[in-house]
């Protein structure tokens, strides 16, 4: 594989790999050792970039609250330097998701609850500053996480986007935090973050991670010239669908036991986007259209990610260092212009709400 290149996030001087290392499982389906392992490998690999999230690990759990955040820092504290080498990404959660253990279920994202939550992260990632601190998801009245449509009925008092980043700019003035990003943000969103930061003098966005896949394209009607425009970075997440486009579940499907993944181990997964019926129909189309081109299911979902232009870098989520070494290897994939319209054609044939 040639070296990954380094490319800039967003108008921030933060230089990024193309390919990040996403840690999700780390502290749920990944033990310590073995997540050592992995992120051993992506560095080695050339992989610059490592995300997280106080949340996590996934799915998340009063018990695993933190773990993952934990687990790098323990990475960090036996490997003297490594900390210098890469770009560390975690991200505060938004209002509490029927999550009672962060913030004791706050309801809200304050100009202090960002504060102290950068803080806690810090001391469980060993470290002195975050590269890049990203709200997790809106505090607003927003949809996320694959709910379709935006319900004016249910808006309510929040603290407003002001407030919010004058909380990162406390951070970043502090030299706890190098640049702030977003997540699961909507084309409003983002442009109210940087009218806002901008008008203000407050820290710009850096970057937006959103979800973008073969089955979740939402991106591609909006959010694309938004963030095109207004120069701010697209960290990509799921580009795998949850394992949906690599074709494990085309034949087996969720119930079955001889090859789990996220969306057959845990029953709360089975109720989310990825495991809509219409999703995972669409995932077996695309799954074939790879094998016909012969391809493998995931190198057709990762090539499209990875070489889209709407993408800064795309975040890779494994469970050994097997699947991440597949996952940089689909790098040298690049996607014909007639494979690219047989892509399209099934978008428009066979669509997934959540489009």
């Amino acid at each position: 594989m040639n070296p990954l290149p380094l490319v800039s996030l967003g108008r921030s001087d933060l230089r990024v790999t193309p390919i990040c290392l996403g840690t999700m499982t780390f502290g749920e389906q990944v033990g310590e050792a073995d997540a050592h392992a992995i992120l051993d490998l992506a560095v080695e690999r050339g992989i610059n970039v490592i995300d997280t999230a106080e949340m996590y690990s996934v799915p998340p759990r009063r018990e695993t609250y933190g773990a993952t955040e934990r687990i790098l820092g323990s990475w960090f504290a036996a490997r003297p330097g490594m900390r210098q080498r890469v770009v560390l990404a975690t991200k505060v959660a938004g209002p509490s998701r029927n999550m009672d253990w962060v913030r004791n279920g706050s309801a809200d994202l304050t100009r202090a609850e960002i504060v102290a939550s950068c803080e806690a992260s810090l001391q469980r990632l060993r470290t002195d500053v975050i590269d890049l601190y990203q709200i997790h998801w809106p505090a607003r009245n927003v949809p996320t996480f694959g709910a379709l449509y935006f319900d004016p009925s249910k808006d309510r008092a929040y603290a407003s986007i002001h407030e919010q980043l004058e909380g990162l700019a406390d951070l970043v003035k502090a030299g706890k935090v190098r640049a702030v990003g977003l997540s699961n943000e909507s084309p409003w969103g983002v442009m109210e973050f940087v009218r806002l930061a901008e008008q203000h003098g407050l820290p710009r966005i850096a970057s937006v991670q959103n979800p973008y896949a073969l089955t979740s394209r939402a991106l591609d009607n909006g959010l694309d010239e938004v963030l095109h425009r207004l120069q701010v970075g697209l960290l990509a997440y799921s580009p795998l669908a949850f394992g949906a486009l690599t074709g494990k579940y085309d034949d087996i499907g969720l119930d079955a036991a001889e090859r789990p993944g996220r969306l057959a181990l845990f029953d709360s997964m089975k109720k989310q986007r990825w495991a809509r019926p219409e999703a995972l129909a669409a995932a077996k189309l695309y799954n074939a259209l790879a094998r016909r081109h012969g391809l493998e299911p995931a190198q057709l979902a990762l090539a499209f990610c990875y070489r889209s232009w709407r993408v800064t870098s795309t975040i890779v989520g494994v469970t050994s260092r097997a699947q991440l070494e597949r996952n940089l290897a689909a790098w040298a994939t690049t996607l014909s212009p007639e494979l690219l319209a047989e892509i399209d054609a099934i978008r428009w044939t066979h669509r997934d709400p959540a489009q």
